[in-house]
């Protein structure tokens, strides 16, 4: 693989360094996890970045990911990447390595308000929009893309049990998953259902006051780890009107776990089929109504695919920085690979395929969080197109690291292992193909 080159250990820690935006003050931090409200919350964000001036250093103007924000998006994005790069990107190899789920560092960041991050504020959510959840997303991914998507998938269980649970199910649930002293799980996928989850076995008969649930779920984050599980199950007849949801808490009796599975990244996040065995399940833990389930489902999916998107931004965003100062350190040939003119188009495709997916999420965002005829087409296709596209930028980044990019030293291989997963699930992108063209021909 040639000579390490010139400069190799600045360069290793620039990886985990690349992204720091500002300071933020220690004392900020230790008042936010006392803020319930998002006023003390914005506050106490502004008081820690007044602490250093400058924003987010090293940055290209046409790659920005600050363009076109307000200036309180520009608030939590200096936030969120400044927490990725103090909490995240020092530990994020050895979490992938050694396959830890970052309990304490996640509560930090929920400190910050992004246990919460869509959720109402009288449960202890932040309140924010789609589109600054995304953008917050992004930041934070750059840091570790595994634990944001994680992250991502906890929001969207604490969102779904906000939108459709009654007042005691809110205040009972939401106020400990907004701070991450309880996590949770997303609970549709089964062996055998994936793709058509409308066509789950997992089965909830009601006797007496609870829910009796027998079945499994598959490839469920947080598996094990979690505290709350928000189950998709049958509870009537066939196809998607006979789903229901309902809450398992950890410790039900009649709830197991498999085994932990060995996958190719995502692993600062566990992954375990759930099983149910003649598991009671109090009838009050079902949210909406009998039947609801897959609507339900299908709403909380919609923002998990402008999530994941964003998480995947977050990696190609760090790819395309981290490849530009690789260039510039590598010499082959007697100069600098920048130099070479069929590596300066590549990364200036890898740029241009970023902002395009950026700007499409963004868009999409929009279109979700305003309750658009377009929103489920829009998302389908920020999903497709952004996990697609940034996978191919993580994927090219290795490439033009050669040798090196191969080695686990290098953070490239690892964004480019992580964001794979994001072309799979939350619905596959054949799937997403699949409702874009469904939408198109109803036309």
């Amino acid at each position: 693989m040639g000579s390490p080159p010139r400069g190799q250990d600045r360069a290793r820690t620039a990886e985990v360094t690349r992204f720091q935006a500002v300071a933020v003050a220690g004392a900020a931090a230790m008042l936010l996890s006392s803020c319930q409200r998002l006023g003390a919350r914005l506050c106490c964000m502004r008081s820690g970045l007044r602490a250093s001036e400058g924003g987010h250093r090293n940055l290209v103007s046409c790659i920005d990911p600050s363009m076109g924000l307000n200036e309180e998006q520009k608030e939590f994005q200096k936030v969120a990447f400044n927490f990725a790069a103090q909490e995240m990107a020092p530990n994020m190899a050895e979490w992938d390595q050694k396959e830890l789920f970052p309990v304490d560092t996640m509560r930090k960041a929920a400190q910050l308000g992004f246990g919460g991050i869509y959720v109402r504020t009288d449960v202890g959510g932040s309140g924010l929009s789609r589109l600054d959840t995304s953008v917050i997303f992004e930041a934070l991914a750059t840091g570790c893309t595994s634990t944001t998507a994680y992250i991502s998938i906890h929001n969207m269980c604490v969102w779904m049990i906000d939108t459709f649970g009654n007042e005691e199910q809110r205040h009972k649930f939401c106020p400990p998953l907004c701070t991450m002293q309880k996590f949770a799980s997303y609970c549709l996928t089964e062996p055998g259902s994936g793709s058509d989850a409308a066509s789950l076995l997992t089965s909830a008969k009601r006797q007496g006051d609870h829910y009796i649930l027998n079945g499994s779920k598959a490839f469920i984050s947080g598996g094990g780890e979690s505290d709350i599980y928000v189950v998709m199950c049958r509870t009537g007849g066939p196809g998607p009107k006979g789903i229901s949801c309902i809450v398992v808490e950890k410790g039900t009796p009649g709830l197991s776990f498999g085994k932990k599975e060995k996958k190719v990244g995502w692993n600062s996040q566990p992954a375990r089929a759930v099983i149910f065995e003649d598991c009671a399940v109090p009838a009050t833990n079902r949210i909406g109504n009998e039947g609801q389930g897959f609507l339900i489902a299908m709403k909380g999916l919609n923002g998990g695919r402008i999530n994941v998107a964003s998480c995947s931004l977050g990696a190609a965003h760090a790819s395309v920085i981290l490849t530009r100062d690789y260039l510039n350190v590598r010499k082959q040939f007697g100069e600098p690979l920048a130099n070479k003119q069929y590596l300066q188009f590549k990364l200036a495709d890898m740029a241009t395929r970023l902002v395009a997916s950026r700007l499409l999420i963004r868009s999409a965002a929009v279109a979700l969080q305003e309750e658009r005829e377009d929103a489920v087409t829009m998302c389908s296709m920020a999903k497709l197109f952004a996990t697609d596209e940034c996978f191919a930028i993580c994927n090219q980044a290795l490439q033009m690291h050669g040798g090196y990019g191969y080695l686990k030293d290098y953070a490239v291989q690892q964004y480019m292992r992580d964001c794979r997963a994001h072309q799979i699930l939350e619905g596959s992108n054949e799937v997403m193909r699949m409702l874009i063209s469904r939408s198109l021909l109803q036309e």
